[in-house]
């Protein structure tokens, strides 16, 4: 395994070893005894029969032991933050220190100290060296600046399995990236960064690029702002890593790191859409934080299974490498995995799947989506707001294509046009003709501006739950109107199948102009292309109908002084606030226009 001392070799004889030779006959040489180990005095028969019981990793509830032996009141939650030991294995502690009269619990309170914390004062032990505390001191800036930015991070998502890493956290992964890997103009990708691991690669070492894709847009708007304020050379990406990896960044990055939902399926989809997005696999590595708690190992062991099964190596584990604000359950702690793929591609377990985090609307155990009963209600009143008659079994084929495309997942004893999966929709432009519905219920409806904006139909109807934050007041629905228009007209209607489902009536405009609102919808009805790319064309496009034509190489110059975030993007990966940033780009480029033209008038009115 990295990281292990390899042999010495042999001893030559020549060498001042610890090991003498002598010529045959010689004297014996005088040995030097070994050190004898300095014995810890016992703890008290409470304490010494709880680490009996647990076996050799008593040391760590020792490390627990050790605390507590400053006589301090501790909470069973400060406990784990500072030992890094589950909370299951401190209650047990708590519970045989307190039966046994070693433990007070404070008044009115859930803290506990000992009552003689004297005879515990030899529980504490030696412990490992650590591979990077030696490289903090000389990082106190970088320090500040991610205490900063942790602090004025977003609050943790919960849906999202979000538990937010010290700051200390987010520069012990960093120092560790740039020492163990040589990240000199070298890229890496973060999946998921809530923890701000990108900033802090950032500081420490600002010549390699640094990529981030995640679904939350708050995360992605803080690190963008964190970024720009103190120059650091970081780009991010939104995308839904569920239906797959945005286009421009898969084969790109020479390293990943990914902090992953805690479950066997989310840490496979977090890693593999690591995997698909290192340029060269069996050269690059992906570097995941996961733990689980010492109470629960068959989770773990399931866990290594997939990744092995999947084709990667366990190159390295370093225990406890990473520390959070919470999640006292696993001991607010977590492993940092060295893995190292076997291959170019690992094997696609097939499906969509949203059910990938342990908690909230997109855990296993969570409830949602539409039976067969609610299917047809949606389908039905879709049928009656479109002036077309519904499918149905008896249908003849001509009925059948009248049918609206179904995107997203369906119960299969509904009837209807094309089935589309979610992650073909998002992949490429998928023609389903005239009408589609598509389905995000059961977990999906974070990205429905962005899968309307995909649609390649004249009439898109996006069903979502009337709770979800684009259509349960005014400032949502606002807010998907900004992402979605003037390229499409939007109405939002209530109880469609159900009361308490909406669905986003989106209308493609026909002619938006030949202005601003035209290059805009240009673009958007063009969403799986490159920005630059849709841009450019959009330019032409815009100015033969104004009466100004340019050529390509023109549009190309314009669009090529562009700030530069709008490079790499598609809109489907663009991140949310950067809208308000691509509405001015096509505001100035129309501009240009205008103003390249009343300079040619002038140019011609001179002559």
């Amino acid at each position: 395994m990295a990281g292990h001392p390899t042999s010495p070799g042999p001893v030559d004889p020549g060498a001042d070893s610890p090991v003498a030779t002598t010529a045959p006959g010689g004297p014996v040489p005088e040995t030097r005894a070994a050190p004898r180990r300095e014995e810890r005095p016992p703890l008290p028969e409470a304490a010494e029969d709880f680490l009996r019981d647990y076996g050799p990793d008593a040391a760590r509830p020792r490390r627990v032991l050790a605390l507590l032996s400053d006589g301090r009141w501790w909470t069973a939650n400060d406990l784990v933050r500072a030992s890094g030991v589950a909370h299951a294995v401190i209650a047990s502690l708590f519970g045989a220190l307190e039966g046994a009269g070693e433990l007070e619990r404070e008044p009115g309170g859930d803290r506990r100290r000992l009552l003689s914390p004297v005879p515990y004062s030899g529980a504490a032990g030696p412990t490992l060296a650590d591979p990077v505390a030696h490289l903090l001191p000389a990082h106190s800036r970088a320090a500040e600046e991610l205490a900063r930015a942790v602090a004025e991070g977003p609050a943790s998502d919960l849906d999202l399995d979000h538990v937010s890493a010290t700051a200390e956290t987010a520069l012990r992964r960093a120092l560790f990236l740039a020492t163990r890997f040589d990240l000199r103009q070298r890229t890496l990708l973060c999946v998921g960064d809530h923890d701000l691991t990108s900033l802090a690669l950032a500081l420490v070492r600002p010549d390699a690029r640094v990529l981030v894709v995640d679904l939350d847009e708050r995360v992605l708007a803080h690190i963008d702002a964190v970024a720009d304020r103190l120059g650091l050379p970081v780009r991010t990406h939104t995308t839904d890593l569920r239906l797959g990896l945005p286009p421009s960044l898969r084969e790109g990055a020479d390293l990943v790191f990914t902090d992953p939902p805690y479950t066997p399926d989310g840490v496979d989809l977090f890693v593999r859409r690591g995997v698909e997005g290192l340029a060269d696999p069996r050269r690059g590595r992906v570097l995941v934080a996961y733990g689980a708690s010492e109470t629960t190992p068959k989770l773990a062991a399931a866990t290594q299974a997939r990744m092995v099964r999947s084709g990667l190596l366990l190159e390295a584990v370093w225990p406890d490498f990473n520390r959070y604000l919470g999640a006292e359950s696993i001991g607010a702690a977590s492993d940092l995995y060295v893995l190292r793929p076997l291959a170019r591609a690992l094997p696609s377990p097939g499906g969509d799947s949203s059910r990938v985090y342990s908690q909230g609307v997109n855990a296993k155990e969570a409830r949602g989506g539409l039976d067969t009963e609610r299917a047809t209600a949606v389908l039905e009143r879709v049928a009656e707001l479109t002036g077309s008659a519904p499918a149905d079994d008896g249908a003849d084929a001509g009925a059948g294509a009248a049918s609206p495309a179904l995107v997203g997942d369906w119960p299969r004893e509904v009837a209807g046009g094309t089935r589309v999966r979610l992650s073909t929709w998002m992949d490429s432009p998928t023609a389903v003709g005239a009408r589609a519905v598509i389905n995000l219920t059961g977990g999906w409806e974070r990205s429905a501006p962005r899968v309307a904006l995909a649609s390649t139909a004249d009439d898109t109807f996006v069903l979502v739950p009337s709770s979800s934050r684009w259509v349960r007041d005014e400032a949502g629905q606002k807010g998907f109107r900004a992402l979605v228009e003037p390229g499409f007209r939007v109405r939002f209607l209530r109880g469609v199948g159900a009361a308490d489902l909406t669905a986003i009536r989106c209308t493609r405009v026909p002619e938006p102009g030949a202005g601003t609102a035209g290059l805009l919808a240009h673009v958007q009805g063009r969403s799986h292309g490159t920005l630059t790319a849709t841009l450019r064309a959009g330019l032409v496009e815009t100015a033969a109908g104004r009466g100004l034509p340019i050529n390509k190489r023109t549009a190309r110059h314009a669009v090529a002084a562009v700030p530069d975030w709008v490079a790499g993007h598609t809109l489907l990966d663009l991140p949310e606030h950067r809208f308000p940033g691509l509405r001015t780009v096509v505001s100035d480029l129309v501009a240009g226009l205008d103003e390249a033209g009343a300079e040619r008038g002038r140019s011609e009115g001179e002559g």
